[in-house]
């Protein structure tokens, strides 16, 4: 219950988290591939976008697209390096 609670709160901060993508990105420390790998994760889904819940379903039909986002960004942050995990306080 606990991590659905830091998941829901982390929606409303999702604007932090913008300059974290950037240094994730920049930082030399990820190896290109891991980059790549995101890249494609995100491309991908937007190119083949099979929902779960349907989008004309309003309010529900996001929520399998916000579920993947948070996913991804939490996938990022176990990847990042520390210094850019600590510079942002995950």
């Amino acid at each position: 219950m606990r991590k659905i609670w830091s998941r829901i709160r982390f929606l409303f901060t999702f604007h932090k988290s913008i300059p974290f993508i950037k240094d994730f990105f920049l930082s030399r420390e990820v190896s290109k591939s891991k980059k790549l790998l995101f890249v494609a994760v995100i491309i991908g889904y937007f190119l083949f976008p099979f929902d779960i819940i349907p989008d004309f379903l309003l309010g529900f039909g996001m929520v399998d697209d916000v579920t993947l986002l948070i996913f991804i960004l939490q996938w990022m942050v176990k990847i990042a390096p520390e210094d850019v995990k600590d510079k942002y306080s995950f």
